[in-house]
């Protein structure tokens, strides 16, 4: 069984931050990823708010500096998947894949995954007209009639971007004004290929073999309609990566962990940081934000018990 200093749990932005923290200063640590490093970023065609792009810069480039990064240091990683976690004093026990590894602090930086509508035909079209994913699908609707769902930032960048491949777009939101940032919205509505549906929610998903339209109702009216199309790219928020959780922990009522402004969870020596966290504000500066102070509050955890 190897044993660790830290093992940070997530290889998004706030994990990458908190291994690159932690290795920097001499501790033994380990960055547990089940897929690629990237997390969300990798979803995101620009990020036009990180400080030092002005131009913006794309998801996956941002990604590759800060892997990059990373490399330059000592840095054991793993590609698998956490399926249990152990709580024990002093120490704290993992199952990846099917070795367990043991760390003295951990930090959680699971993100989280997209939400689904949770209506009918939805998950027997993924894959098939249903996305959740513009970058990765975005080119398969060229100059084809798609509809975005939500009202969000996340709905609002991704029509933009699909605006750009697409013949046109249904932008459909339950409300009357989106949630997203102005400067976004602002673009949504002078874009000539985006078309407003609003107060209305996705009730069903049509189609057989693919998507062929969407069944929607109004939410003020009652009134059921269906709207012709290729393809629908669901953007209603995002749920927690938690499944491998210890009991022990403590979640706000949607699933996401508890911390204080160390990024301290309820548990002596574990953390977390990112969009796994119970807060308002997920995005990528903001992750890299939370992975240095829990890499920092976890050195000082260290160094204590050491002493």
């Amino acid at each position: 069984m190897k044993s660790y200093d830290a093992i940070v749990i997530g290889g998004g932005p706030a994990g990458m931050a908190a291994a690159l923290y932690l290795v920097r200063s001499g501790v033994k640590t380990v960055l547990v990823e089940k897929l690629s490093p990237g997390g969300q970023m990798l979803m995101t065609e620009e990020l036009e708010n990180y400080p030092g792009f002005p131009r913006g810069i794309k998801g996956y480039e941002l990604c590759d500096r800060m892997d990059e990064h990373l490399r330059e240091y000592d840095l054991d990683r793993i590609l698998d998947e956490v399926k249990e976690i152990k709580v024990e004093e002093g120490k704290h026990s993992l199952l990846v894949g099917d070795e367990w590894i043991t760390g003295r602090a951990v930090i959680f930086a699971s993100g989280v995954t997209f939400r689904k509508l949770h209506v009918h035909n939805e998950d027997k079209l993924l894959g098939r007209g249903v996305s959740y994913c513009a970058i990765c699908d975005g080119n398969f609707f060229r100059d084809k009639v798609i509809a975005v769902v939500g009202g969000g930032n996340s709905a609002l960048e991704e029509a933009l971007y699909l605006s750009r491949l697409v013949k046109k777009i249904y932008l459909i939101h339950r409300r009357e004004e989106f949630r997203g940032l102005k400067c976004y919205q602002d673009k949504c509505y002078k874009d000539p290929k985006i078309e407003m549906v609003l107060n209305s929610v996705v009730t069903r998903v049509l189609g057989d073999d693919d998507v062929s339209g969407v069944e929607v109702q109004n939410v003020k009216t009652e009134e059921y309609s269906e709207i012709d199309l290729d393809g629908v790219f669901i953007f209603v928020g995002f749920d927690p990566v938690n499944n491998f959780f210890p009991p022990e922990l403590e979640l706000d009522e949607w699933g996401f962990i508890k911390t204080d402004q160390e990024m301290a969870t309820n548990i002596p020596g574990i953390y977390a940081a990112g969009d796994i966290r119970s807060k308002k504000c997920r995005q990528v500066v903001t992750a890299v934000g939370d992975g240095a102070t829990a890499a920092t509050a976890a050195f000082a955890y260290l160094e204590h018990n050491n002493g």
